[in-house]
């Protein structure tokens, strides 16, 4: 089995059970999700299986959409609401949410929480925490696309947000730094991933649509991964030698121009066979991944 799953994962489950799961479904060895879901949170988790996995670095790289609900007055020790708590602080009536939400749109940095998969030294920061080592944790540049409230503040002090954000942004450390902004300390309660590389959640399934004998089925091809990239289509003799590791010369493939150092899918026919990437120096298209070896 090869290709693309959109899941819709449920809350109280991590990715690597998320992954499991699948795994026993499609009875596939090789299955891997492409960027990280509490289990506290749900939504979009694409999920690449067979050969498909080579092309993960794609969807992990892609911005990410997230709907998110934030509590003010209380900081936890993991930044969401299933952490201890710190500390409960009093809310000023008169704060100015959307003065503070703009702040942080654009280029920053930012520290991920210390319960995170983040590694220290070979060792995820998660574990470090809960063996109640403290650790400097070194910022990261991130970027907030867009960040608007999306409801009023209740009575609970809670309030919903819709952000797109750059790989590599925590959610929950960015609740933690616009309560940190507004003075009164703030939590993350409710995450759900709304989109991510262009996927949107509309068109994900959930495990309780799955069954061995359909989720083939909900599995899409793999090049729907890389479809935005542009596209070459070579011979069976070029298909082989590309299928064996050759470059190929860019003067006998059809295409009219070629801008270098950049990914092309590669098909002999309607297959797809993997990515290459264009030097024009050495006038070459070069492998950069197989999915398919079988011309």
């Amino acid at each position: 089995m090869l290709g693309l799953l959109l899941l819709n994962k449920p809350e109280g489950i991590t990715s690597f059970g998320a992954v499991a799961r699948i795994k026993k479904l499609t009875g596939e060895k090789r299955v891997g999700h492409t960027g990280t879901l509490d289990p506290m949170a749900t939504g979009v988790l694409p999920i690449l299986i067979g050969r498909a996995t080579v092309l993960s670095q794609y969807l992990i790289d892609a911005d990410k959409s997230y709907s998110a609900t934030i509590k003010l007055g209380i900081t936890t020790d993991t930044c969401d609401i299933t952490g201890n708590v710190l500390s409960q602080s009093t809310v000023d009536g008169n704060i100015d949410l959307e003065a503070v939400l703009k702040m942080f749109i654009g280029k920053q940095m930012q520290t991920p929480p210390m319960f995170s998969a983040i590694k220290q030294n070979g060792v995820r920061m998660y574990e470090l925490a809960r063996r109640g080592e403290s650790v400097e944790i070194p910022a990261r540049e991130i970027e907030v696309f867009s960040l608007s409230q999306t409801s009023p503040i209740s009575d609970t002090f809670e309030f919903d947000i819709d952000t797109t954000v750059s790989k590599g942004t925590y959610i929950r450390s960015l609740c933690r730094d616009i309560g940190e902004a507004l003075g009164c300390g703030a939590t993350l309660t409710r995450l759900i991933r709304t989109k991510t590389a262009g996927f949107d959640i509309a068109k994900c399934v959930c495990f309780d649509d799955l069954t061995p004998e359909n989720i083939g089925d909900y599995i899409l091809p793999c090049d729907t991964v890389v479809e935005y990239m542009p596209k070459v289509t070579v011979s069976e003799k070029q298909a082989v030698r590309f299928c064996n590791g050759g470059a190929l010369s860019l003067d006998r493939i059809k295409l009219s121009e070629f801008t270098d150092n950049t990914v092309y899918r590669v098909y002999f026919g309607e297959k797809f066979l993997g990515l290459g990437i264009s030097d024009t120096k050495e006038n070459v298209l070069k492998i950069v991944c197989l999915v398919d070896r079988q011309v």
